[in-house]
């Protein structure tokens, strides 16, 4: 019988309640992490905690797990916040909660950031919150409506503090700070401790306890990490071409849900590989029956979860895709560290997608080492891969014992039918190949330069865009909704940041016009943005995201009517353009002209979701 050693606790000598221990077992947690095993007891016992912690060293169950065994399900006020500073942390944080409180009837988590509509969050914030995870901007919204009620808040979140502040969230966090009562918990967790970190902890924590861990890194060095940019529908395509192109054994494909290794196995299998499903849904022997089959070689994919994929060992693994990115950082490490094990060399390959890439620079820290970007193979190489394999067939078969017999035959049948032995080769391989074409069609030409990339065309006489000029290296864009469409800064700030992975920095003026919207940008967009923005829709309408070139040329009612321009002494001729007119009524502008007008400049928008951050709101009127 062996015993725990005094510097590795479980999590039951943390304090914790069974009906959490048992779900951490469930869930593969064997011990805690650094940061866990020193924040846990401390915010029990109901002390403050400002914590520095490297994103990937299991923070979020450091806060979340108190939390839980702290919580009153019974009392429907919001007890608890987490505020984060992207969306996709949000996400993330409210994902682990719940997961965390599966074993805990009645509690309710709920996610509000920008981008989202309001008629889910204010749903969720009738019927009672226990806990809330928001992005800064959404916050201090829902508690300018009302909607949000933090007098019955007892402890309150501050994740990944030093970037929200460098998103320029200062501000937002003494203002929601403010609006909680004095006497709270408070978590502080920041990967770095600048001044403004330790000001906002001395103001508004109580004699906070400091906790710091070691860096997390990768312990595998043998390992060759890669990554692809690649669209969400393009994602299978790009994996068969990896599959064909790739030179490996066994393959672990991960992925974020347990439908999804179902799904993505049974289209493998429809392509012709050898894949199965590994998730928590397996009983014990189909799991072991899986394993063990792709270490004889029966099946050559596995597609799993993070959990299910635990303590996998097998040595045919050669490859790990993250076919689906891991939010949590310490997640790829453990992901990569199923092939390369025990001194043999590895492959890992990270799918991203545009508004994924702010989450690549976050793995490569936690990896300790750059992740080198490689294109998806292209037709050419993966139509050559399987001519060498069609060629190395050929010269494997004709080792087969058979090979006499049927050399026969087809020396029979070309003599008979008068054919060239070549022919009759090329029949016996279509034969051998199913409907499929066996080459790939070449992949279309590159698209053609955006209209970005062309001078815009002459301005209408007349005509001015706003009083200034965009700012230096910035570009006026247009998108097509507008005032007609009931949609305000925030919402078009909100989607093109969320979706176009843009930052708070990216933005300049906006002029929201009836039915379009101006959006000042950076000049050098990546094709990736509009690529990403292509099927993105505000009030249920696209946004068609275009380089701007002045208004469309518009008819006057002269124009139209020949016979009323004769009578007003107006211009008879269609043709003309000189002395068109343009819509008198001027674009709505977020810019303060007068103290009389009621417009404001944008001074920065504010942003708090995806890598762009929150949604933007007009200032409050003092």
């Amino acid at each position: 019988m062996t015993t725990e050693a005094p510097d590795m606790p479980t999590f039951a000598d943390l304090g914790l309640a069974e009906t959490l221990v048992s779900r951490l077992a469930s869930l593969g947690y064997e011990t805690p992490t650094p940061i866990q095993a020193r924040a846990i007891p401390t915010l029990l016992e109901g002390k403050d905690v400002v914590g520095l912690a490297q994103t990937g060293t299991g923070k979020t169950a450091a806060f979340a797990l108190p939390i839980l065994q702290k919580i009153d399900p019974s009392n429907s006020k919001t007890q608890a916040i987490v505020l984060a500073p992207t969306r996709e942390l949000a996400l993330q944080v409210c994902e682990a909660i719940t997961t965390y409180a599966v074993n805990i009837p009645g509690i309710r988590v709920l996610p509000v950031y920008g981008g989202q509509g309001y008629g889910f969050q204010l749903s969720g914030l009738q019927k009672g919150a226990h806990i809330v995870v928001g992005t800064p901007g959404r916050v201090i919204d829902h508690l300018e409506r009302g909607s949000l009620d933090l007098t019955a808040l007892e402890f309150l979140v501050l994740d990944e503090a030093d970037e929200m502040l460098n998103m320029g969230f200062a501000e937002d966090v003494e203002r929601i700070l403010a609006d909680t009562p004095e006497y709270k918990q408070v978590a502080l967790f920041s990967a770095t401790m600048p001044k403004m970190i330790r000001g906002l902890a001395k103001k508004y924590l109580h004699d906070p306890v400091d906790i710091a861990t070691p860096k997390a890194t990768t312990s595998t060095t043998t390992v060759r990490q890669r990554w692809i940019q690649v669209s969400h529908h393009h994602k299978l395509d790009a994996l068969t071409r990896l599959l064909e192109v790739e030179t490996g054994d066994g393959m672990l494909v991960f992925v974020r849900t347990k439908s999804s290794t179902e799904e993505l196995a049974d289209k493998l299998r429809s392509r012709g590989y050898s894949a199965a499903a590994l998730n928590g849904d397996l009983v014990q022997a189909q799991r072991e029956r899986t394993v063990s089959q792709l270490k004889s070689g029966a099946i050559d994919i596995i597609v799993a979860t993070d959990v299910a994929a635990r303590g996998l060992d097998v040595e045919r693994i050669t490859h790990v895709v993250n076919y689906d990115i891991p939010h949590d950082t310490e997640a790829y490490v453990h992901r990569i560290g199923r092939t390369g094990r025990a001194g043999r060399t590895g492959e890992a390959i990270l799918f991203v997608t545009p508004r994924e890439r702010r989450m690549l620079s976050a793995i490569e820290k936690v990896s300790g080492r750059p992740v080198e970007e490689m294109s998806v193979p292209s037709a050419e190489e993966v139509n050559e891969r399987r001519a060498g394999r069609f060629a190395q067939a050929i010269t494997s078969s004709m080792g087969s014992l058979q090979f006499h017999a049927f050399r026969t035959l087809v020396e029979e049948y070309s003599s008979e039918n008068d054919v060239s032995m070549t022919d009759v080769a090329a029949a016996l391989a279509v034969m051998s190949q199913t409907d499929k074409e066996f080459f790939l069609r070449p992949d279309p030409p590159k698209a053609a330069p955006r209209a970005r990339d062309f001078e815009p065309r002459p301005k209408p006489a007349g005509y001015e865009r706003s009083d200034r000029l965009p700012a230096e290296g910035a570009a006026v864009y247009r998108v097509a909704v507008g005032k007609r469409h009931k949609v305000g800064p925030s919402a078009i700030v909100g989607a093109l940041a969320n979706e176009g992975s843009l930052k708070r920095s990216d933005f300049g003026k906006i002029t929201i016009g009836q039915d379009h919207t101006l959006v000042e940008l950076p000049a050098d967009l990546p094709d990736a943005v509009f690529e990403a923005l292509a099927n993105t829709r505000i009030s249920g309408k696209l946004i068609d995201l275009q380089p701007d070139s002045g208004p469309p040329i518009r008819r006057t009612r002269e124009d139209r009517n020949p016979q009323s321009a004769k009578r007003s002494g107006g211009p008879t001729s269609k043709k003309s353009h000189e002395n068109r007119a343009y819509p008198s009524k001027a674009p709505e502008t977020w810019e303060k002209k007068k103290p009389h007008e009621k417009t404001y400049e944008k001074k920065a928008p504010r942003t708090g979701d995806g890598p762009a951050g929150d949604s933007t709101r007009k200032p409050r009127h003092k």
